[in-house]
């Protein structure tokens, strides 16, 4: 009887100790609880929370994707309704078997895999399910900590006791890394496969779903791919197999999936028409900020014409192969619509991704090609392609077509002797003698002729009798923007001393192209925001800067074949037979820059070519370098448009010889000795003498007439 008694007492005292060790237990874990949730993110913050989304880049159509913009995660948020059955069953049965099972704990996978890590004595498995992964990716780190677990579970539990499996679900799939920058199923469809979510086979789809274990062994790119891809193959079977087992798919399905061929796409570049996309981003960051773009997944619809710009891109790559042979190591192309102001085309150099030579130079310092500088953009001397704006700014002052200018050698500094070629005059200024490309001198000569056969003598006297000043003005209300102090430039501007930029050039030769009307240039058509309203659009504000009798004018000379066949030859590469196209040459001092500037009523072409450094290229003009490329451009351009022709100018007489076209040949004189340059339809001036270069302009006429 002490016995039992005794055994009684002990199990009491036992029972005691272990009701207050229950206790104590449950007191901790009821501590620890509130300890680890005190600081919790609540799990309705899914619902507030914004996934960072990237601004895509978009050509006109918004079918190629030129460039992204994202700080860490490329991701595009899709919902489940788009995401295909058979991609959530994959992600399922390889990541959470009893996903629609379970209340966010997996009790039987977590011991599973503890039993798996303790026979192997290394943690090999886990046991989280979807939900935990979707806590852990959104909330959490990744360190193994009985903390970080804790937390873990409680979020778990408290999320699938707030939202349905289907919204947990749609989180996950959009969450998930897929290696690289790829976050979401989205964004590694595309960069996969380059095609969206919805468009999946169903081996692609589980390939996406093998993925996720091991997004950087299993990445395509990754530098052991050809060893990896077998184990990628292994884990596919398998999924493929347990889908089949899950009831998802059925065996033949599996079979037939097993044997289609997945092709993924190349690594491609970072971003499609390198110069034109940086210099929209450089746009939106001005505009928008990068932390924004980088966050709120725009999407921006530029004016690029993808086919246009792989037509160019083909074109300057040909010719700068040729153009090599010549020292011509770079090549710059821009295409507008002259109509509307949208750049639809431009390469800032010939290749963005090909090496700097030589490969040791620094970015735009003692580089002949550094395929990083736009080009585009740069300051560079027009040769000759500037002379239509001299002869606009002509016409508009009174002077016509058919006006005779003398092409004789003349000197231009009134200091300097007409009759010796000297360096210098009595000022130590610098003699003004320029000769035209083929060294010859043409006597008298009309406007046409001498713009369409660029000839140098007769447009610097040109611009002697319109005037720097408004020669510049109105290259600038056409769209030139470098020529910001007049006084810093003389005669030679209409030869090119002035630099310009292409883009400015190209857009001022479209001008003409519409009758006068100019059309700020504009690089984005709209900007949606990720829900896809209009945040901006491009609204465009034309404005007649130029009468269309003047544009015809110009247009006219510039596309006369016979007009230009003289210098230039009957087949050259600025003619396209059938077709109205007025083009113009232009080459640097020293053959520094080659240029070909043109356009049809329809698009604004321009092609320059030389070097990053502003060294010389072998003495071969903008028609030899340049004239190829817009040729082979604008021929495969013109045949698959419709025919345009420019209208043509009225035949007007003035009444005055020598702007009619007429000169006295028995007593010939300079144009000086008939027209007021300030009024050249007005009166006969009086004292013709009086203008600077009145002796310099008759005696070259009268050494030319008497050479013999």
């Amino acid at each position: 009887m002490a016995k039992i008694e005794y055994f009684q007492n002990k199990m009491v005292k036992i029972l005691k100790v272990l009701g207050i060790f229950i206790i104590f237990s449950i007191l901790f874990v009821v501590f620890l609880f509130f300890y680890y949730t005190k600081n919790l993110p609540r799990p309705e913050k899914f619902t507030e929370r914004k996934l960072h989304e990237s601004t895509k880049i978009f050509d006109r159509q918004g079918e190629i994707l030129l460039y992204e913009i994202f700080k860490e995660e490329k991701r595009e948020y899709v919902s489940l309704s788009l995401i295909p059955e058979h991609l959530r069953s994959a992600v399922i049965v390889a990541e959470d078997k009893s996903f629609y099972r379970h209340y966010g704990i997996n009790i039987k996978g977590i011991l599973r895999a503890l039993l798996v890590n303790l026979k192997l004595r290394k943690p090999v498995q886990g046991g989280s399910t979807i939900t935990q992964q979707l806590i852990r990716s959104t909330f959490l780190t990744r360190e193994k900590t009985l903390e970080r677990k804790i937390k873990e579970v409680i979020l778990t539990l408290e999320l699938e006791r707030k939202y349905s499996k289907y919204q947990i679900l749609e989180w996950y799939l959009n969450q998930i890394p897929f290696g690289g920058n790829a976050y979401g199923v989205e964004s590694a469809s595309k960069s996969y496969f380059q095609k969206s979510v919805e468009d999946l086979s169903l081996r692609e789809a589980v390939i996406l779903a093998a993925t996720i274990k091991a997004p950087g062994f299993y990445s395509p790119w990754g530098e052991k791919w050809e060893k990896n891809r077998k184990e990628l193959l292994k884990r596919e079977n398998y999924i493929l197999d347990q889908m089949v087992k899950e009831s998802y798919i059925t065996k033949a399905e599996s079979e037939k999936a097993k044997k289609t061929e997945v092709k993924f796409s190349k690594m491609a570049h970072p971003m499609k028409a390198p110069h034109f996309s940086l210099y929209v981003k450089d746009w939106l960051i001005k505009k928008y900020g990068e932390d924004f773009l980088s966050q709120k997944g725009l999407k921006v619809y530029t004016t690029l014409d993808f086919k246009l710009q792989e037509l160019a891109k083909f074109s300057v790559i040909e010719g700068a192969k040729n153009n090599e042979k010549s020292n011509a190591l770079n090549t710059a192309f821009v295409a507008i619509n002259p109509n509307n102001g949208e750049v639809l085309a431009l390469i800032g150099s010939k290749d963005w991704f090909s090496p700097q030579f030589p490969e040791n130079c620094i970015s735009g310092k003692n580089c002949l090609f550094d395929p990083k500088v736009n080009v585009a953009f740069a300051e560079r001397q027009p040769g000759s392609a500037f002379k239509p704006f001299i002869y606009a700014a002509a016409f508009k002052a009174g002077f016509t077509p058919k006006t005779i200018l003398w092409d004789v050698k003349t000197e231009f500094n009134p200091n300097c002797s007409p009759e010796i070629e000297q360096e210098t005059d009595i000022y130590n200024l610098k003699c003004y003698h320029p000769k035209n490309y083929d060294k010859k001198f043409r006597g008298p000569v009309n406007l046409k002729e001498a713009l369409s056969q660029s000839i140098n003598i007769p447009s610097v006297k040109l611009l002697h009798l319109t005037g720097v000043n408004e020669s510049i003005k109105l290259a600038k209300s056409l769209g030139i923007t470098t020529l910001k102090n007049p006084s810093e430039y003389g005669l030679s501007l209409v030869l090119g001393g002035g630099a310009v930029k292409l883009i400015d050039i190209v857009s001022a030769y479209g001008v003409f192209a519409t009758e006068g009307i100019k059309h700020p240039l504009s690089f984005i058509l709209k900007i949606e925001d990720s829900k896809g309203n209009i945040i901006y659009k491009n609204r465009k504000y034309p404005k007649k800067v130029l009468s269309s009798e003047i544009c015809r004018q110009i247009n006219d000379i510039l596309s006369d074949n016979a007009a230009r066949a003289p210098m230039f030859g009957w087949s050259s590469n600025l003619y396209f037979k059938g077709f109205d196209v007025a083009a113009k040459t232009g080459t640097s001092q020293d053959f520094r820059d080659a240029w070909t500037i043109g356009y049809t009523p329809l698009i604004s072409v321009g092609v320059w070519v030389g070097n990053n450094d502003n060294s010389p290229m072998d003495r071969k003009p903008g028609e030899a370098l340049a004239a190829p490329i817009f040729h082979s451009f604008l021929k495969t351009f013109l045949s698959i448009e419709p025919k345009n022709l420019f209208k043509k100018p009225k035949d007007v007489l003035i009444g005055k010889n020598i702007l009619d076209g007429k000169y006295d040949i028995k007593n010939p004189h300079s144009i000086l000795y008939y027209v007021e340059k300030n009024n050249p339809q007005g009166l006969k001036p009086e004292n013709p003498q009086t203008n600077s270069l009145y002796y310099n302009f008759e005696k070259g006429i009268e050494s030319w007439l008497s050479t013999p």
